[in-house]
């Protein structure tokens, strides 16, 4: 996409410094995560920012891009000075499409802290990225998977914990990369963060 002449990077700091976005359906409205690996970290994000946010301000951008989307969320603030907007490239998947479709205009935000747990940490029953349960690799032998058609070599796993505290959002819009110009706050945060670093 061209340059637009005139356009101006955001006074507002972006924030990618996050592992992802999970989605949760199982309370009143679906839920967005963004997941933060530190626990002192999140804390800190919502206290400075996402508190000062009022709900009626607080605005997701979806931009699709192939197998890809763009997260986009801002808001005006109460404390300007400690607000931020947040972003992140990620792959589509399961998940995204199932709230993309069931979300019906609003959900809650919510901040996470996502955990990486060790075949030692980890119960029995818990999965690993390899999709078999911790009873299933050897603490032996590098932690590696048993099942013999696996090359999983190491367990890996997770838990995220997610705050109580939430917001509402009800400013939420999926747009193909097309569509960005007419929407300020996905212009610019994909003129800041893409077509000026091409």
């Amino acid at each position: 996409m061209p340059d637009t002449p005139g356009a101006q990077k955001s006074s507002i700091p972006w924030f990618d410094d996050f592992e992802g976005v999970a989605y949760r359906y199982y309370d009143l409205r679906m839920n967005i995560i963004p997941l933060i690996s530190d626990i002192k970290e999140s804390s800190r994000i919502w206290y400075d920012t996402i508190h000062w946010w009022a709900d009626p301000y607080i605005r997701v951008r979806f931009v699709e891009e192939g197998d890809r989307y763009w997260f986009v969320m801002g808001a005006d603030s109460k404390k300007p000075e400690k607000n931020m907007s947040f972003f992140k490239l990620l792959q589509k998947s399961e998940n995204y499409e199932r709230f993309k479709k069931g979300h019906g205009g609003e959900a809650y935000l919510r901040l996470g802290v996502y955990v990486k747990k060790p075949l030692g940490e980890s119960k029995k029953s818990a999965a690993c990225n390899c999709g078999h349960p911790a009873e299933d690799h050897d603490e032996g032998d590098g932690d590696a998977c048993l099942y013999y058609e696996c090359d999983c070599k190491e367990f890996s796993s997770f838990q995220v914990n997610l705050f109580k505290r939430k917001k509402t959002i009800t400013d939420i819009a999926f747009l193909d990369e097309s569509d960005v110009k007419g929407d300020p706050l996905a212009w610019n945060c994909l003129y800041t963060n893409k077509y000026s670093k091409d």
